[in-house]
């Protein structure tokens, strides 16, 4: 029994990186972070015409569209005041696109917790807490070391990094718009540096917090 919770408590370990960097994520996908990115001082005005209000509304509507069940109509049959489309075809292909990535990302985030709090409940009461410990002790570190390597390739050229992530997810240059476009509008540069900074800062605090608050006693 005591190494099946030894192989618990590694389990945990690795399962902590992810499972903070998905609770930034989730942090993120709220209109709290909207509210709070766009009123950042020195947060990029829209040069074609955007308001602060506009980009608040659109932009809410865009973040529903990726949490909800609804198809792409929801975003398509959105126009400005004119009557023109407010997305372009190749804007609503990498939206529903995005979706497609964000909601089983989300199914996995919920269920990475499940299992951590879950395998918590248990060492509470199964008698290998002090292992469960060790595992988010562990988890915590090195969740920090991870956010350290990655925030320094971000540093180094956050275009670079900012490429390869998409690669991951997107083939070709879907992801690349015309500035005129409204996703562009809506989500500059800008706004996923921020972006990324805050996932990666919530991630590291929650990992300094495991590793610094729940040292393995001696």
């Amino acid at each position: 029994m005591k190494t099946l919770h030894q192989i618990f408590s590694w389990l945990i370990t690795l399962l902590i990186p992810v499972a903070l960097v998905f609770l930034g994520l989730r942090l993120l996908l709220t209109p709290v972070f909207l509210q709070i990115e766009y009123h950042t001082p020195g947060f990029p005005p829209d040069d074609y015409g955007f308001s602060l209000q506009d980009r608040l509304h659109w932009s809410q509507i865009a973040l529903r569209y990726l949490v909800n069940d609804a198809n792409i109509d929801f975003l398509g049959d959105l126009t400005f005041p004119d009557g023109s489309p407010l997305y372009n075809a190749r804007e609503l292909s990498h939206t529903q696109d995005v979706k497609n990535v964000v909601q089983p990302v989300m199914i996995i985030g919920y269920a990475i917790w499940f299992v951590v709090l879950g395998l918590g409940v248990w060492a509470q009461w199964g008698n290998w807490w002090q292992a469960y410990r060790r595992g988010l002790w562990r988890g915590g570190w090195l969740t920090a070391g991870l956010v350290a390597v990655i925030a320094v390739f971000a540093a180094t050229s956050f275009w670079q990094f900012f490429t390869e992530f998409h690669s991951l997810f997107f083939e070709g240059d879907s992801w690349l718009f015309l500035y005129s476009d409204t996703l562009i509008r809506l989500f500059p540069v800008r706004f996923w540096q921020d972006a990324f900074l805050a996932v990666g800062a919530i991630a590291l605090g929650g990992g300094l917090g495991m590793g610094l608050g729940l040292r393995p006693k001696s």
